[in-house]
């Protein structure tokens, strides 16, 4: 597989699904693949061209969500001149350009149901017809089809052809989000910050100190490994000493003292309301209700918010007092309250 398009991962789950990927890839039938946004389902479908008999012949993509509805089927199936406004000359669909190889449907979901009918009849009978043509064309066609919908839900509520799903669900493959996917944003973090790094042209990996690959493991990813990537090249690009492990991370590159308030007017360029001077206090870490021992609760607390405000300023002690309010002696107490001291030098 080319540099851009490997698996990385070592969790069971993550490995069960590229085994029955590998193992449904010589097969001419259709593939569903399953998964939250940023998995990887693209990357599975190439997996499935490359590993069949067909590797040699095109893999034609088309995301169905990228068109409006009264294009798609053209998209799909053709047309000829003239059969609609615009349509200056003939023009084949990408079932014809897919011929003899595989055409990858993104975003099935949104499909319309009269494209749904159409795309029923050709992967029932290998035949597709050009809009404003009266002749089929025969075509040889593996279709591998992607969603992040609960499809069977939406045949139930008529949203989607119960026929049309029966026919492509062979094969479905489910990939597991990286939430997960135990081990794998360790694996995955180190494989692109070593990456990002030769890219940077550093003489060395220093890897990332064990607060951020805690917080790296302790956040949810809602973007899976798509949004990993972009957080550790963005990291590893933001760090000025090679010699030092990474110890900053931003989760989110829009968050800024100075961003765009909601409040703000667009013509004054003013609040309409008051300014508050206090920082939004932080989102409890656990479940109010579950708490049983308020001491150690709030010790803990105290812990993490310290040990990322020290991560934030790259363990530069009196700038993480400054930024929490405290000074350089009362930082350095509560470093040694909760075995801070060696991780901070």
């Amino acid at each position: 597989m080319e540099r851009d398009t490997q698996f990385i991962g070592q969790s069971g789950a993550f490995l069960d699904a590229v085994e029955r990927t590998s193992r449904a890839a010589p097969l001419r039938r259709p593939v569903l693949v399953i998964g939250e946004r940023g998995t990887g389902k693209e990357l599975i479908a190439e997996r499935l061209h490359q590993l069949s008999k067909r590797w040699a012949e095109p893999l034609i993509t088309l995301n169905c969500a990228a068109l409006p509805e009264t294009l798609i089927e053209a998209e799909l199936f053709g047309h000829e001149a003239g059969a609609f406004t615009g349509a200056t000359r003939a023009r084949a669909g990408r079932f014809e350009e897919a011929d003899q190889g595989t055409l990858f449907l993104d975003e099935l979901a949104t499909l319309s149901m009269g494209a749904q009918e159409r795309l029923l009849r050709a992967v029932e009978y290998g035949e597709v017809t050009r809009i404003g043509a009266s002749k089929p064309v025969r075509v040889d066609v593996r279709i591998v089809a992607a969603t992040n919908e609960d499809l069977p839900r939406l045949a139930e509520e008529g949203k989607f052809r119960s026929d049309l799903l029966d026919r492509l669900s062979f094969e479905v493959i489910t990939l597991p989000p990286l939430r997960v996917r135990e081990g794998d944003i360790r694996v995955l973090a180190e494989y692109f910050g070593r990456r990002m790094a030769s890219e940077l042209r550093w003489e060395d990996w220093p890897g990332f100190s064990d607060a951020a690959m805690q917080q790296l493991e302790d956040y949810q990813w809602p973007g899976n490994v798509r949004e990993l990537r972009n957080v550790i090249e963005r990291a590893v690009y933001r760090w000025d000493d090679w010699g030092t492990p990474v110890s900053h991370i931003v989760f989110d590159p829009f968050d800024s003292p100075w961003k765009p308030s909601p409040m703000m007017t667009a013509g004054s360029g003013r609040a309409t309301g008051a300014p508050s001077s206090a920082p939004a206090a932080p989102a409890p870490s656990v479940q109010l209700d579950a708490i049983s021992d308020l001491k150690a609760a709030v010790d803990a607390h105290e812990k993490a918010i310290v040990e990322q405000a020290l991560a934030r300023h790259r363990y530069n002690q009196r700038q993480t007092a400054k930024a929490l309010g405290l000074s350089y002696d009362q930082l350095r107490h509560c470093m040694k309250k909760h075995g801070l001291m060696e991780r901070g030098g």
